[in-house]
């Protein structure tokens, strides 16, 4: 089973329906939901979509970076049955080099990145060798009711 990574845009209604097929669809607040993914999936410095060689989506990345010094990873999916298959751990190299490709040394040399994990997710970025910070400040006063997305 291979697969392609490539920069591109996906629809609001085309990322919902990737959604349902992850984990990941339940990271988002009830409020406003349909809005704020639709300028998510516009606005987001990096957007990277995992296709097999049918072309079906099975993982998704999105980042937000300056292009010279930090990537904060937004919203890292994987198909429930490709799961385990290097296809997340291959959207964050890419999301990485991509923040860095216009510096000398690419990505890792340059990008420090960071990203808010679920619970579940932890062992994930702990294998990529990210850390647990201890200077991360948080300002939150969403109105968050907390849905899957079904």
């Amino acid at each position: 089973m291979s697969y392609t990574i490539q920069q591109e845009r996906l629809t609001p209604e085309a990322y919902i329906g990737f959604l349902r097929r992850t984990d990941l669809g339940s990271q988002y607040p009830k409020e406003r939901f349909h809005e704020r993914i639709a300028t998510l999936v516009e606005k987001a410095s990096i957007s990277l979509t995992a296709r097999d060689d049918a072309g079906d989506l099975i993982g998704v990345g999105f980042g937000i970076t300056d292009f010279a010094y930090w990537l904060f990873i937004t919203d890292l999916g994987v198909a429930r049955e490709w799961t385990g298959k290097g296809v997340g751990k291959a959207l964050v190299r890419e999301m990485h080099r991509i923040a860095g490709e216009s510096l000398d040394g690419g990505g890792e040399k340059n990008i420090i990145m960071y990203t808010c994990a679920n619970e579940n997710a932890t062992g994930f970025y702990e294998k990529l060798g990210m850390v647990k910070p201890d200077d991360i400040y948080m300002y939150n006063k969403v109105e968050w009711t907390d849905f899957t997305v079904e």
